[in-house]
Parts: structure tokens; C-alpha cells; sequence
């Protein structure tokens, strides 16, 4: 096999096959993944979430992961947010001409290592080549199947007031961490992103208890894109304590220098809960024994005045409005 990818690759043929063969089945293989047309699964009882999600983020490699864990954290994490176990994954490759083998093969080993963390199973998938330039390096797609945990029911439309809104770990910085890796403004850093699988972090809060009314992860725009939708979903307002929001000091540092709000920077790992003041403190208790979540924070409160706005304490005492996310938000990351 060529030490890059060429468009015979994707043409179907024997070069197609090798492809494969060595690299995709060597990785992902399992019962159930098949080079049949699609994969014939058991059905599972009970409610199935499903999600799909596209990953062009550049660069494909970045400090702390690359495309291919990010793909499996991003589908993941969906189904996690709806109180889903995730099951079965499909994914879909778009790779430029000319792609190196190597680092093709080190998407997927990252990919292979993120699905057995979890225990969901890629078991069908597809692959096209571009020609050269028609794509950045390597476009991928995953689409997940999960079942939804009896006595779970999650919605962005469940908020209440009086809720705690609880934050899952420090926020922004996966966003800081693809500014860097892109070296646009020369400044150096060791930020890396906190790009990680958690349906693990769900299945604990959900043994804390069930009645959890909101997950969402904070991918694109961060957390506070998150809370105005969810202050729109529900027709709420949401109040903010500045000095509650953990931000570590490396993407604060990047943060102050490019004047950027932490708030709606990316992340990959970071899950944003609403749920009753009485299980917050449980919840955040069960949140920092875990391996993603060691800095899991109460940051603000539901209340019915101000509904579909965000208000901040600031740290001076004061209050703000948190503007609302509009145009193109930096950086852009997919």
C-alpha cells in the first residue's frame, strides 16, 4: 500500500479494498462490523437516541487529541447528553488525495482507543477520496445509536426555575487549545483540549439520580451559546456567578491576550447540567471523583425573570447582560 492516499483509494477497486482492509477493519473490527451494504444489528429494547455529527476541524491534530477522537467523543457525548448508552456507530471518511497513510492510521487507532473506552462499536462505515485541495486533510462523520437509560428524560426544554446550572469541568479550553495549534498569533502555550468520551460522567450522575431536567455538551460557542439556547428552549432566564466559573489559568492566560470571553470558546468535554438545587451539590460531590471532571462547578441558577436572557454576577458585584452569540464566532472550529 502507498504511503499516501490516492484517488484509486477511493475508486472501489483492489487499492479501495487494501484500504480497508488495512487500516479501517484493522482498527475497528468487532462482531458486528460488516463490508456488507449496512450492518444487521440486535435490536434493544426500550427508547434509542440517535445522532449524527460532521468533524472538519483544522488542524486535524491538535494538543490532546485529533479528528478521529474527536469524531467518537462528539457522537458520543449527543447520545450521552439524552441519559443514552451509547451502542453502535457508523462512520464516514472524506480524505484529500495525497493524505498521508500514517496519519490516516492515527486517526483511526485514536478512534479505535476512544469507541473501547466507551464500549460502543463502529460497525459500518464508508470512505470517499477528494482530489487535491477540494478538502482540508480529512473529513469525518459519525453517526451513533443509544439507548436511553430507564428513568431518564432529558431536554433542553425541561429547565426549571430554581435549578442549579452545573458545569462539568473548566470551560474554553479546546477552543484556546485549536487557536494555538493553527499558530496565527504566535503565542505559545501548553493549553490542551479537554476533548473526551462521557458517557461514563452521565451514567454516575444519573446513579446520583434521575431527576436530572438538562445535559448539553458545550461544543461550537461554548457554554454560553448553550445557555441562551436553553433560556430559549425553556423560557427562562439563567443568572450567572462570574467568580464560580472555573477557567484554568493556561486558556484564561491565551483568553486575556486575544481579549476572548472563555464563555464561548469551544469545548469537547464539558457537559452543561441543569437540575434541582436539592441533587446539585450530590451531583457536583460524584463530578469531581471522575476522571474528566475533577473541576465541576455550580455556576448560576434558573429563574423566571429575565426569561431568554443570560445575567452575570461579576466578580466586582455588578450585573451584566451575557451578550448573545451572533455572526461568526473565533475560532471557528468545524
Amino acid at each position: 500500500m502507498s504511503n499516501t492516499v490516492t484517488l484509486a483509494h477511493g475508486a472501489g477497486g483492489k487499492q479501495t479494498s487494501e484500504l480497508i482492509e488495512k487500516v479501517f477493519k484493522a482498527h475497528f473490527s468487532n462482531p458486528e462490523f460488516t463490508p456488507d451494504d449496512a450492518a444487521v444489528l440486535p435490536a434493544p429494547g426500550g427508547r434509542l437516541a440517535m445522532s449524527t455529527d460532521g468533524f472538519i476541524v483544522s488542524p486535524w491534530e491538535f494538543n490532546g487529541g485529533n479528528i478521529g477522537k474527536l469524531s467518537i467523543c462528539g457522537t458520543v457525548n449527543d447520545l450521552a447528553c439524552m441519559g443514552a448508552k451509547p451502542l453502535y456507530m457508523t462512520c464516514a471518511f472524506v480524505i484529500e488525495e495525497g493524505f498521508p497513510m500514517d496519519k490516516l492510521e492515527q486517526i483511526a487507532a485514536a478512534m479505535e482507543k476512544t469507541a473501547a473506552e466507551v464500549g460502543v462499536k463502529i460497525v459500518a462505515g464508508d470512505t470517499k477520496v477528494a482530489g487535491k485541495g477540494q478538502c482540508d486533510g480529512v473529513f469525518i462523520t459519525t453517526t451513533g445509536i443509544g439507548q436511553i437509560v430507564d428513568g431518564a428524560d432529558t431536554s433542553g426544554n425541561y429547565a426549571k426555575p430554581g435549578d442549579a446550572i452545573i458545569v462539568s469541568g473548566d470551560v474554553g479550553r479546546h477552543g484556546c487549545t485549536i487557536l494555538i495549534a493553527r499558530d496565527d498569533y504566535g503565542i505559545e502555550s501548553d493549553v490542551d483540549s479537554d476533548c473526551a468520551p462521557l458517557w461514563g460522567t452521565v451514567e454516575t450522575m444519573l446513579g446520583v439520580t434521575k431527576d436530572i431536567h438538562v445535559i448539553r455538551d458545550a461544543t461550537r460557542g461554548g457554554v454560553g451559546t448553550v445557555l441562551y439556547e436553553i433560556a430559549g428552549q425553556s423560557n427562562v432566564g439563567i443568572r450567572l456567578n462570574a467568580a464560580d466559573i472555573p477557567v484554568d489559568d493556561r486558556a484564561k492566560g491565551v483568553c486575556g491576550m486575544l481579549g476572548l470571553e472563555p464563555l464561548y470558546l469551544a469545548c469537547e468535554g464539558r457537559l452543561v447540567i441543569f437540575a434541582p438545587q436539592e441533587h446539585a451539590e450530590a451531583l457536583v460531590a460524584e463530578l469531581r471523583k471522575g476522571k474528566y471532571t475533577a473541576n465541576a462547578a455550580i455556576i448560576g441558577t434558573v429563574t423566571e425573570e429575565n426569561a431568554g436572557r443570560v445575567i452575570m454576577e461579576t466578580e466586582i458585584g455588578t450585573q451584566t447582560v451575557l451578550p448573545q452569540p451572533k455572526g461568526e464566532l473565533l475560532p471557528r472550529i468545524c
